[in-house]
């Protein structure tokens, strides 16, 4: 069946909420409006107020909520109306969450779930256009996923829904409605933890994930004639798959690390130094990164073009590695 990214992330809280009473969904707008990206749509009038509750404007809320709820068996999904302000709820995610199971010895889980929308490309300027993910891919306990394609982004959902560990699910919003793909009706999930060999290829791999996947394919693609590129798709963050990206190092000798969020400070700095640190036999090149300049992003359509990452650096970047 043909469904956007966005319909994809519908699809996987509607089937996780009439498979399991348990699962619950709080958030900003949620309800009656059915989100403010429609995400939520229908989920209302199917499951009733009771499990699909309008919350006031308060991340922290939210997530405090969540935690407390998922102490008492239940598995709260916990929508950050934009995932810029997941801020707010950062004490209750960090400190609470990601703790909870370590402070009691294994005896409780927080099988939570906080998704919303991500990233930029859509001049939503400073608050509604950032990459948060590496503020928690420092915190143990936590799980970080972001999906790239809409049947990943179901698959990825309904995994982290039915998890014990707190799951931080970022979706693109850039993604919502502008990818479309054939997704099966029958039941399936994508496992937390395992990247996607999105395309084999000999002589240059390239890392990637969330929206700057679909510029490395269509890179890999347009210079197919001049290097064979192997495209990896992390999906998950945390934990990374470091078993398929050691596989495909060892088999090209060169790593591009492509991702939106800002370069200093962001993951692709922490695979580059593991790469450099366990691989370095196998690098015929230094480990590069496109990633957005170190910068707020901007409102202003060319100005977000210049910050961002997009094909036409991707390829330089390419070209740079390639005839190291």
């Amino acid at each position: 069946m043909l469904v956007t990214y966005i319909q994809a992330i519908n699809q996987a809280m509607h089937e996780e909420m009439a498979r399991d009473d348990n699962v619950f969904l709080l958030g900003e707008d949620v309800g009656v409006l059915g989100g403010a990206f429609k995400a939520t749509d229908g989920m209302l009038a199917r499951f009733g107020n009771e499990r699909v509750v309008d919350t006031p404007i308060s991340e922290s809320l939210i997530v405090g909520a969540g935690v407390g709820m998922s102490i008492q068996g239940m598995r709260p999904i916990l929508e950050m109306q934009f995932i810029d302000f997941i801020s707010c709820g950062f004490d209750q995610i960090v400190n609470m969450a990601a703790t909870l199971r370590y402070r009691h010895g294994g005896q409780t889980a927080c099988p939570i779930v906080v998704r919303g929308p991500c990233g930029g490309g859509v001049h939503g300027g400073l608050y509604h256009s950032q990459n948060p993910e590496a503020w928690f891919f420092h915190v143990p306990g936590l799980k970080v996923v972001a999906p790239a394609t809409a049947y990943d982004a179901k698959g990825l959902l309904k995994s982290a829904i039915r998890d014990d560990d707190p799951v931080i699910y970022l979706e693109h919003k850039f993604l919502y409605r502008r990818i479309k793909e054939d997704i099966p009706e029958s039941e399936f999930v994508v496992p937390i933890g395992k990247a996607a060999l999105r395309k084999e290829g000999r002589d240059l791999t390239v890392i990637a994930y969330g929206s700057p996947v679909h510029a490395v394919m269509k890179a890999a693609k347009d210079m197919a004639k001049e290097v064979d590129i192997e495209v990896i798709d992390l999906r998950t963050l945390l934990p990374l798959d470091w078993k398929t990206i050691r596989a495909s190092v060892g088999k090209t000798g060169k790593v591009l690390i492509v991702h939106e969020a800002r370069r200093t400070g962001g993951i692709g700095g922490e695979i580059a130094a593991r790469i450099a640190e366990e691989l370095f036999e196998s690098l015929d090149g230094p480990v590069m990164r496109v990633a957005a300049r170190d910068t707020h992003n901007a409102f202003s359509a060319p100005l977000e073009e210049y910050i961002l990452p997009n094909q036409e650096k991707i390829t330089e970047a390419i070209r740079k590695l390639a005839s190291y």
